[in-house]
């Protein structure tokens, strides 16, 4: 509104004039605030804050993980003297080798309950490392402490358990690999141990996979210690879940000990292949938008379906041209 407005009709026209309030807007092209950059100052704190956090594309996400399990070799069958099956005896006396599982059966609940149990694992920690230190003094100078040794506590796992509860039978059957509940013997160490991977998930901004590997560390010798409890109750109606605690030897980071040829931040880890369009057609018709390109596809199918030069011509398209699959 303004401060001041009056008019007066003179010859058949209203003339109006008046004092407005703001006269901001009057002249917008000289303002100063539009020479402005949107952003945060990068030289204060907060920018510097901000400008890390936008290099490194956000945080790490609790609930962005995924974990791999792999059942142990077990035991094999292997070509004996005159074509009869044997096979290393295990530790122990008794009724041999019958007691333990094998490695086709152990190859086919992995096949049947591998992904459902990746799938149903709810929860877990990376592991952790402690060294091991030991003071070493020379005469009257401070001590130096040496690393003498390093290890790493086990980790627990938690699982969401369906009405069959085959993901806890999964780790009772891997369990079992290491002794028999009817022998009472116990199996050699490399029968009964497997190695696990545990990743970060996140997403790169040049990407188009949602999920992707962005640290990952990799667990030699691993083995379920101990399989939790399932607790029942008629005061809930929840999902049923159960804990595994996992032992292993030690653990590597994928990135930093470039197992597997991974290098650190490497940002094509995983990365999806993209096939560009090739040809007249098709690289004329990828370089539209997606509206004319869509359109341009439903002409050319229609142009396919009409006139077959296919079958006239034995598999091959008048020359030079050439149209491909095109990639929409």
């Amino acid at each position: 509104m303004a401060i001041l407005r009056g008019g007066k009709r003179i010859g058949g026209m209203d003339i109006r004039i008046g004092l407005p309030r703001d006269r901001s807007l009057d002249n917008v092209n000289s303002d100063p605030r539009l020479r402005q950059k949107a952003g945060g100052n990068p030289e204060t704190t907060m920018g510097r804050f901000q400008a890390y956090v936008n290099e490194a594309e956000g945080f790490a996400r609790k609930a962005r993980f995924y974990t791999e399990f792999f059942l142990p070799k077990g035991l094999s069958f292997g070509s004996g003297v005159g074509g009869e099956n044997t096979a290393i005896e295990p530790q122990g006396i008794g009724e041999g080798i019958d007691s333990f599982k094998m490695s086709q059966e152990l190859n086919a609940v992995h096949a049947a309950n591998g992904k459902r149990v990746r799938a149903f694992c709810s929860q877990i920690s990376m592991p952790s490392r402690d060294t091991t230190i030991k003071e070493v003094k020379h005469g009257n100078s401070p001590a130096r402490k040496h690393v003498i040794d390093f290890n790493s506590p086990d980790i627990t796992a938690t699982f969401y358990a369906d009405k069959f509860i085959r993901e806890r039978s999964y780790f009772e059957l891997w369990q079992q690999t290491a002794f028999s509940t009817t022998s009472f013997n116990h199996n050699y160490y490399d029968n009964y141990v497997s190695d696990m991977n545990i990743f970060q998930l996140g997403n790169y901004a040049s990407r188009q996979e949602r999920d992707d590997v962005t640290y990952g560390v990799k667990l030699f010798d691993c083995y379920p210690k101990t399989i939790g409890e399932l607790e029942y109750s008629y005061e809930n109606n929840n999902v049923q879940t159960f804990q595994v605690t996992f032992t292993f030897r030690y653990w590597v980071n994928y990135f930093i000990d470039k197992s597997g040829n991974i290098d650190l931040g490497q940002s094509d880890f995983n990365s999806p292949e993209v096939k560009a369009g090739g040809g007249l057609f098709g690289g004329l018709l990828n370089r539209l938008p997606p509206e004319l390109r869509r359109a341009g596809r439903d002409v050319l199918n229609g142009i396919r379906r009409k006139a077959p030069i296919g079958r006239v011509t034995g598999g091959r398209v008048f020359p030079p041209f050439k149209i491909p699959p095109l990639n929409i």
